[in-house]
């Protein structure tokens, strides 16, 4: 086996004990002697490989997949701009604080720097995106364990966050013997979660769960009695204190507000962004894997987990004090309201969310796109129990969605999953849709993609461009529609796509079906801005 061979082995070797069931690979020259190691781990099932054309949905595949699995997930590319290209999925790991592993082939030293073909400044290429950054080669001739070691600090970098492993390999790139087939022992990181903190009583709280965080904190405000401010992708977002209408009641409640408990990132409601930016409020954050969100010029608290002194771990919920109880008559009244205006609102963006979330079954994997649809989900009720909703909400961008779609899909289903659907606009799914070009021999998940198509950026007519002054420009900078024929695009790809004309119509198409398909609801833009100011007005009316 040649060095180059080797190398690769060796790595992918580390990557499978380490954890790694799942790789991504986009083709090139440079990596085969990486697309070849990768190709015999997955002939010899040590882990599942998936083959992508395009880095960018390689990319965020890879990212879907560590999402939904919480394991390393390596993607793999050839040298120079196809490295570029992985960039937007590592600011996403990053900001969210996904396991994801990017592994760049790149050319020996002397051909850098001087012009040789497809050959880029690859060196920490990702920046502070990534919590480490280091680099293999064949001509530095350390040994195997050396090279494991390498391999091993890595993957414990990325427990929280993307890590960037650059590999210079030489020619020749193909094989000269047969794969070694040397097989060894799983290793496995020791945690280093820290105790919780103790919080005093006496200050009225509220705890907010962002992107991600699960379970705990549910408990932990059902068992602390708080109002549960969780939004959709949280994980939290389900049991009798979490509130479906907190968008509404935040600035209402404000003043009475001493103490935020935060988990996660929150980023979706403008009135919980008020709430974190004030001087006057005690905050206690719980930032979990990803990036901190500090907004207020007071300094936070930051802990792994924090348990208030009055909670043993594990204590069951407790009955509602007069706090709580004001926070869930006021969300009950808003619930209603809520409930008549967006069903005498016609076919809308929030309509079908309302629809889609509560279609789910036990066990299903709910992966909303970022812009509008995340935000009408957000005024869905709460999710029942062994449903699980995803998104990229680290730095909030619509690209890459159905490819992270595809991979939380198929981390899902490999984990004995039920069944996989997709919330999007049509601009995310555009931005994103030769996700759907699939080979042969690739494995497809149970996912059904349910696509809000408004005909461009309907998110934008809620800010202040999209107020009536604005309108002269604001089709063509903004509402940027585009005309697209979703159906024709389907065909292209051989995907099954079609058209639900009714929340009964989109209902059927719901329902569990084999394989990959496109549900497109066509909706009114222009209505979107009167409809979510009736739900303001609604709102406010009902709790004054």
């Amino acid at each position: 086996m040649n060095p180059s061979a080797e190398l690769a082995a060796v790595v992918v070797g580390e990557l499978v004990r380490g954890g790694a069931r799942e790789a991504v690979l986009s083709p090139g020259s440079r990596n085969a002697p990486l697309s070849l190691a990768l190709h015999e781990a997955d002939r010899t099932g040590r882990l599942r490989l998936h083959v992508r054309i395009d880095e960018r949905s390689a990319g965020f595949l890879a990212l879907g997949l560590a999402k939904a699995s919480a394991l390393p997930v390596p993607v793999v590319t050839t040298s120079g701009t196809a490295a570029a290209n992985l960039h937007p999925a590592v600011v996403e790991a990053d900001h969210s604080g996904v396991p994801l592993v990017v592994l760049t082939a790149d050319r020996p030293v002397e051909l850098r720097g001087v012009g040789a073909n497809q050959t880029i400044d690859q060196a920490e290429l990702y920046g502070r995106s990534v919590r480490t950054f280091v680099e293999l080669s064949v001509d530095a001739q350390p040994t195997l364990e050396a090279q494991r070691s390498t391999v091993r600090s890595v993957l414990a970098a990325a427990r929280r966050g993307p890590v960037h492993v650059n590999v210079a390999l030489r020619e020749p790139l193909v094989g000269d013997g047969e794969p070694t087939g040397q097989q060894m022992l799983p290793w496995r990181l020791e945690r280093d979660d820290a105790p919780p903190v103790r919080l005093p009583p006496g200050l009225r709280t509220v705890l907010v769960a962002g992107d991600g965080e699960g379970e705990d904190a549910r408990w932990l405000a059902e068992a602390a009695g708080w109002p549960l401010l969780a939004e959709p992708s949280s994980g939290a977002r389900s049991g009798p204190n979490a509130l479906t209408a907190y968008r509404f009641l935040v600035d209402r409640f404000a003043d009475d507000i001493e103490r935020v408990v935060v988990f996660g990132r929150p980023t979706l409601s403008r009135s919980v962004t008020r709430l974190l930016s004030r001087a006057d409020v005690e905050y206690v954050m719980v930032p979990g894997r990803g990036r901190l969100v500090d907004l207020s010029p007071r300094r936070p608290l930051v802990a792994s987990m924090v348990l208030p002194d009055w909670v043993e771990p594990g204590a069951p919920r407790v009955e509602p004090d007069a706090w709580l109880t004001r926070w869930l008559q006021a969300d009950r009244s808003a619930r209603r309201v809520l409930d008549e205006v967006v069903r005498s609102g016609g076919l809308s963006g929030i309509a079908v969310a309302r629809e889609v979330a509560g279609c789910l079954p036990p066990s299903a994997l709910l992966v909303a796109g970022s812009s509008s649809a995340i935000r009408d989900l957000d005024l869905a009720e709460p999710f029942g129990e062994q449903r699980r909703v995803l998104a990229n909400r680290g730095a909030s961008g619509i690209d890459g969605t159905v490819s992270t779609a595809l991979g939380a899909a198929l981390a899902h289903q490999a984990q004995d999953g039920g069944p996989a659907y997709a919330l999007m606009g049509d601009l995310t799914f555009l931005h994103d849709a030769n996700g759907l070009v699939l080979g042969p021999d690739e494995a497809r998940p149970d996912l059904t993609v349910v696509v809000v198509n408004d005909d461009g950026g309907g998110l934008f007519t809620l800010l202040e461009q999209g107020a009536p002054e604005h309108a002269a420009a604001f089709e063509r900078v903004f509402g940027t529609p585009h005309g697209v024929d979703l159906a024709a695009l389907c065909a292209a790809s051989s995907t099954p796509h079609v058209r639900a004309d009714s929340l009964e119509d989109l209902r059927q198409q719901l329902a569990p079906r084999p394989g990959l398909a496109v549900v497109e609801v066509r909706t009114d833009r222009s209505r979107t801005r009167d409809l979510h100011a009736q739900l303001g007005a609604a709102v406010a009316a009902a709790l004054s």
